[in-house]
């Protein structure tokens, strides 16, 4: 194994989470229009199909805390990669719904194992005082994922077969360079040390209130991910080909979350929250109004990209900041919530798609999305500005679990790996 150092471990985790994330999820939705077409496939199909990788995800992320810890992050994101493989070949060979329904499924164990064993990777790379940050620019690899299938569609327009072999390719690649450069960690800390503090009843309803906040996002925003390329082709009339620029503009403008998340992590998370949920929404209303225009729709895609990785961004680095010391579970839940939300509101939108229409559907998620960040200020602070009682029983678990990590002699105690072990 290569060692590498917290920039290098950060710009490596996205590039893994570029291919699972951006490729094997949510490029599906830039096919929709061509694989609807081909297979011949309605729109409430499609809906349903694309809440699989959604399900399959949130189904991997219950066991890939476990899977890290006896399987080692190494060999955690191995599998996360071969599943991924699998998956995205599956996709390419597709006959109809039921093969297509497989692949996009597999694909999801991919999503759901890979960032569990990145972060079980990170706790023995990566500088405790940087973990959200590092998270932070791990997760911005969306966006590149997202951006790079966009060739695919702009210059093999409508061979999205040979696109998914493609990616199937890449993804072979991720698989390799995970078992070089990745820790095969078995334990996150010795054996002998204490365990986390256990979690407050004013961490679970921060949590809570947290998972809440991601649940709707991911509902509002599933309509965008799945529907928004064929809603511009079949509402707009824009060709096939043209839907590229529209994930390019994601892409592109998804980046700047990273930035966006790490400075609402150090102000203001629930103004960030409010704002970036609110134009989130409004780029469904948008997209909805001037789908022929392809200078609006891309307008509405930087918007939507910006607000959509800004906000996953904050979840990820609240949930950090909630559970110290528990990274295989704080960042997990807001994500979590973040797939359920989004795997109920796919099929809906697919059946009110039948019923209402593109435009009307559009407009009544966006609806949902604006009143939901009106709430805002419930959004759970983590830097408490109330009594100041909360704030001293705060300090004190992370006080807590700063002393664990402790040995008796007050160095910090290193992580044991299965490299060490086999010494």
């Amino acid at each position: 194994m290569k060692s590498l150092s917290s920039t290098g471990f950060a710009l490596f985790g996205a590039a893994l989470v570029a291919i699972s994330y951006g490729l094997a999820r949510f490029a599906f939705g830039l096919f929709v229009p061509p694989v609807r077409a081909e297979l011949e496939l309605t729109p409430d199909v499609i809906g349903i199909i694309g809440a699989l990788p959604l399900i399959s995800f949130l189904l991997a992320t219950l066991v890939a805390p476990h899977a890290a810890d006896r399987l080692g992050a190494r060999n955690t994101a191995v599998l996360s990669g071969a599943f991924g493989v699998g998956g995205l070949a599956v996709i390419s060979q597709a006959s109809g719904p039921l093969s297509l329904g497989v692949g996009v499924f597999a694909c999801g164990i991919c999503t759901g194992l890979m960032m569990p064993a990145l972060t079980a990777a990170m706790q023995v790379l990566v500088n405790r005082s940087v973990h959200g940050r590092v998270s932070a620019v791990m997760n911005a690899g969306t966006s590149v994922g997202v951006a790079v299938a966009v060739p695919a569609v702009l210059f093999l327009a409508g061979a999205w077969r040979f696109a998914y072999l493609s990616f199937a390719v890449l993804a072979a690649i991720g698989v390799v360079a995970a078992w070089y450069f990745i820790p095969s960690v078995s334990r996150i800390v010795p054996s002998n040390a204490a365990p986390p503090p256990p979690i407050s009843a004013l961490q679970w309803a921060r949590l809570f209130r947290l998972s809440l906040f991601a649940f709707v996002m991911g509902f509002v925003s599933s309509a965008y991910w799945i529907f928004a390329p064929d809603l511009v082709v079949t509402l707009g009339n824009l060709s096939p080909g043209a839907t590229g620029w529209l994930w390019l503009a994601v892409g592109t403008a998804g980046l700047g979350g990273a930035v966006v998340a790490d400075l609402a992590d150090r102000n203001n998370p629930p103004i960030t929250q409010a704002l970036m949920l609110m134009m989130l929404s409004t780029s469904l209303a948008l997209l909805a109004a001037s789908p022929g225009q392809l200078v609006l729709a891309v307008f509405s895609a930087l918007v939507f990209g910006l607000a959509y990785m800004s906000l996953t961004g904050l979840y990820l680095m609240t949930g950090i900041r909630l559970l110290p010391g528990r990274l295989s579970m704080g960042p997990v839940l807001p994500f979590m919530a973040i797939s359920l939300g989004q795997a109920a509101g796919s099929p809906v939108v697919g059946l009110l798609v039948n019923e209402l229409g593109y435009a009307n559907t559009f407009a009544a998620f966006s609806a949902i999305g604006i009143l939901v960040a009106m709430l805002s200020p419930l959004y759970p602070r983590y830097i408490d500005h109330g009594p100041e009682e909360e704030v001293e029983d705060e300090t004190g678990l992370q006080a807590a679990y700063d002393h664990q990590l402790q040995g008796a002699d007050g160095e910090p105690l290193r992580p044991v790996t299965a490299d060490a072990e086999n010494r």
